[in-house]
């Protein structure tokens, strides 16, 4: 790869890498699996950046990696440890973010099965389409919808009643 092509890509990762890095966070509700799965799928990219730098859109290609990556990771199971501190409030939150909405929002997240998760982070942290999401995770649209429907009524007893009233 080119120097140009090694600049471009950097300065890829530095204008998505939060957006990632939060996409993974909620997808996993661990720190280190969060970046573990984000460095995953930039090394993938890395690997076909010519070609993927050429599409209409990496940051979906991103996306999709790391969505590929996350849901390979829980199909291997290799690791059934999960550290007593989970969850750590803050450390990468916007200042204007409620701690307490994150901490029950990530510990609800974890709590479903992955692609149900997988679905509500791409329907509504990535604000993505039924017809995105359902061609990003192989399912069809009615699937999505159910799967959505389905995980949100799982998720709002986990939460609470009050999330919908401290969010926008």
């Amino acid at each position: 790869m080119s120097s140009h092509e090694d600049a471009q890509f950097a300065e890829f990762v530095r204008a998505t890498g939060t957006q990632l890095y939060r996409a993974a966070l909620l997808l996993t509700a661990d720190h280190h699996l969060a970046e573990d799965l984000t460095q995953t799928a930039y090394a993938r990219m890395f690997a076909s950046w010519r070609r993927v730098s050429r599409t209409e859109n990496p940051v979906a290609y991103a996306r999709t990696t790391l969505l590929n990556a996350f849901l390979s990771h829980r199909r291997l199971r290799r690791s059934s440890e999960v550290p007593a501190d989970a969850v750590l409030a803050g450390e990468h939150a916007a200042p204007e973010d409620d701690p307490t909405t994150r901490l029950d929002l990530l510990a609800a997240l974890a709590a479903l099965p992955p692609h149900d998760r997988a679905v509500l982070v791409l329907r509504y942290w990535e604000d993505r389409s039924v017809a995105e999401t359902a061609r990003d995770l192989g399912m069809t649209e009615t699937t999505v919808r159910t799967r959505s429907r389905r995980a949100l009524q799982r998720l709002r007893p986990l939460v609470g009643a009050d999330l919908t009233e401290r969010t926008p």
